[in-house]
């Protein structure tokens, strides 16, 4: 926007270039930065001289659009959805997406009452594959669950599988999600998912680029992919085999300077081999959601480390540890046998035999010492220490 363009002939502007230029085209977004919004839309109006950067026939096509953009229309008919634009400057504008460059959207349609620029300032992105394993969705859910009851919006595509079980892992917490659609917010996509649409427009956001009306195609989903990456502040992949489309949002999450995560699966299942690769990389392993707000949290949100339970001998000195593990199982020793196996003095092996029976671990046999049934069962349930 140039300091000489009257804000609502820009904000019209911005929606019928919405409807003529391609969601993501860079050559587009040159042409607002260098020449801005209104002299950009004069030219396509007007057909005259092309715009630098494109081809006489591209141009043409692009003229024949123009021709059939109805920004007014476009937005009555957002209005009538529910929906509001917002676009560059605006104060609801997530100005993380500036990070995009010549690549970012023209504006964001929106649904739903809440702030968009202050949800995406606590947000992660939640993807995976469609065809996911029901370890996949519980994982994605148990997840988003946990970052939205630790205040985090969680944000996904709405498709089928690993996203829709995101929306549903937050939604089920009373928490915050955003779906961001390849398609017009006003036409849910997939029909499937409708009422799950419907429902985070209720409790959160549904946001997209696409003008009302407009129809999903592969690429699209592809370009929505860089927007959820800019959006948020790391992008955690659940399930995603080698050419999953869920892969591009996390190198775009990788080429913007966010976090990228990955759950692990197993090393068997070809729904998680994209996951593994990107753990080969730059992306970090992580479990669940203390770990993915250990990364992109403040400073001082660290996850719990990991551990076994603690047991009774772990509480044992050292040198107790040691006389405990020489006694055979399976008869009485005299110290002296125990001290060779303990690798001390037959003194050190008797001052620690009576410590061991005052804890009930050993019992004196006459001359000799025995594990007690309690030591016994726990040898046996692999307790026994190192």
């Amino acid at each position: 926007m140039t300091g000489e363009e009257d804000p609502g002939a820009e904000l019209l502007g911005r929606v019928f270039l919405g409807r003529v230029v391609e969601a993501g085209d860079e050559v587009g977004g040159r042409w607002v930065r260098e020449f801005g919004v209104g002299e950009v839309v004069r030219r396509l109006r007007c057909g005259g001289d092309a715009l630098p950067g494109v081809s006489a026939a591209r141009w043409e096509g692009l003229v024949a659009r123009a021709r059939r953009a109805e920004p007014e229309q476009d937005l009555e008919l957002a209005r009538a959805a529910g929906a509001r634009f917002v676009r560059p400057g605006d104060a609801e504008w997530p100005r993380q997406l500036d990070d995009l460059g010549d690549a970012r959207p023209l504006g964001l349609w929106v649904r739903g009452r809440p702030n968009l620029r202050m949800w995406a300032l606590r947000s992660v992105a939640v993807v995976g594959a469609r065809a996911c394993t029901e370890y996949g969705a519980h994982a994605a859910a148990t997840l988003a669950s946990g970052l939205a009851e630790r205040g985090w919006v969680v944000v996904s595509g709405g498709a089928y599988g690993i996203d829709g079980a995101a929306h549903r892992g937050a939604l089920a917490t009373h928490g915050a999600t955003v779906a961001v659609l390849a398609c017009g917010v006003d036409q849910p996509y997939p029909r499937g998912h409708a009422a799950l649409i419907a429902r985070i427009a209720e409790q959160g956001l549904v946001v997209g680029e696409l003008p009302p009306g407009d129809h999903p195609t592969p690429s699209r989903f592809i370009l929505r992919n860089r927007v959820i990456a800019a959006l948020t502040r790391g992008t955690v992949v659940v399930e995603a085999a080698c050419r999953s489309g869920s892969l591009a949002t996390a190198r775009a999450a990788q080429r913007l300077g966010r976090f990228t995560m990955g759950v692990p699966g197993p090393v068997t299942s070809a729904l998680s081999a994209g996951v593994h690769e990107l753990l080969r990389g730059e992306a970090t392993l992580v479990t669940d959601a203390a770990e993915v707000i250990e990364l992109v949290g403040d400073m001082g949100e660290l996850a719990p480390a990991r551990r076994g339970p603690v047991l009774p001998r772990d509480l044992l000195q050292p040198a107790a540890r040691t006389v405990l593990a020489a006694l055979p199982g399976d008869r009485a020793a005299p110290a002296e046998e125990i001290a060779l196996g303990a690798r001390t003095t037959r003194d050190e092996a008797i001052a620690r035999l009576y410590e061991l029976r005052a804890l009930g671990y050993v019992e004196r046999h006459g001359d000799g010492w025995k594990l007690t049934r309690q030591a016994m069962i726990s040898v046996r349930n692999g307790h026994r220490p190192c």
